[in-house]
């Protein structure tokens, strides 16, 4: 007799036992492991969309220029099976950079606030379902690293912005280099505002890598978003794990 040990797919833990069965006769396990995210699965899957590996290139593929319906293709589940894992990773978003400070203690956080001198900040332009309902990503760079601090979505409207500023308050930057538009104007003391585009390259580097990486930020395609919570969902994602670091 051959013993095959079950591993649990999203935590690799061997503590699992047998619970039951589904109607069609396929064995379940339940992993014991207080700290894994799924204790429910099956050996074999009939839908492929069920299964962690097929979930993950989901992700990767949103991320790297595919749209839902390459996505779907490619995996070999339904556009709707896309949607819906891209959906359920949008709980675990942040909107500011929080790793630069949840990693030290309270002492070094002020080393680090005074490091972040000078800030980037600038806004890119996309549209939801047609050009006329635009769409903009407000976010904000450290000048000298490169390293994004803070992003929010709306309107180019000032309240947004606020929005925006008031993120970046931890990090007590004391110089914004901006372009011209007038809420940036209006809202930072003049003292700590520096107004050209020679001072905002490094951000609109990040604009070009944006649209060149995600497929519905693309200029002059028919690939664009229909609705804004997935707008905002796959442009999240991006900047959570390849600008902030995180394993989403």
């Amino acid at each position: 007799m051959v013993y095959v040990q079950v591993h649990c797919p999203d935590c690799q833990c061997v503590d699992v036992v047998r619970y039951g069965k589904q109607r069609r006769g396929e064995q379940r396990y339940r992993c014991n492991n207080t700290d894994c995210p799924r204790h429910i699965f099956l050996l074999h899957y009939r839908n492929q969309g069920r299964l962690p590996t097929v979930k993950q290139q989901m992700v990767d593929m949103a991320l790297n220029g595919s749209g839902i319906r390459d996505t779907a293709r490619v995996s070999r589940v339904s556009p709707t099976t896309v949607i819906n894992t891209l959906k359920k990773k949008e709980s675990g978003l942040q909107q500011v950079n929080e790793g630069l400070l949840q990693r030290l203690d309270a002492e070094q956080v002020q080393v680090i606030v005074h490091k972040v001198e000078a800030a980037e900040v600038d806004e890119m332009w996309s549209f939801v379902g047609s050009t006329s309902q635009q769409r903009w990503l407000w976010h904000a760079i450290d000048h000298c690293t490169g390293q994004v601090l803070a992003s929010v979505f709306g309107g180019r409207k000032d309240h947004v912005f606020l929005e925006r500023k008031a993120l970046l308050q931890p990090f007590g930057i004391t110089r914004f280099d901006t372009d011209g538009w007038g809420a940036y104007r209006r809202h930072l003391d003049p003292d700590k505002h520096t107004v050209g585009k020679q001072h905002t390259q490094k951000i609109e580097r990040k604009h070009t890598t944006l649209r060149a990486r995600i497929k519905r930020l693309t200029r002059k395609t028919i690939c664009f978003s229909q609705s804004i919570q997935m707008h905002d969902l796959v442009i999240g994602l991006f900047i959570n794990r390849f600008a902030y670091g995180r394993a989403v």
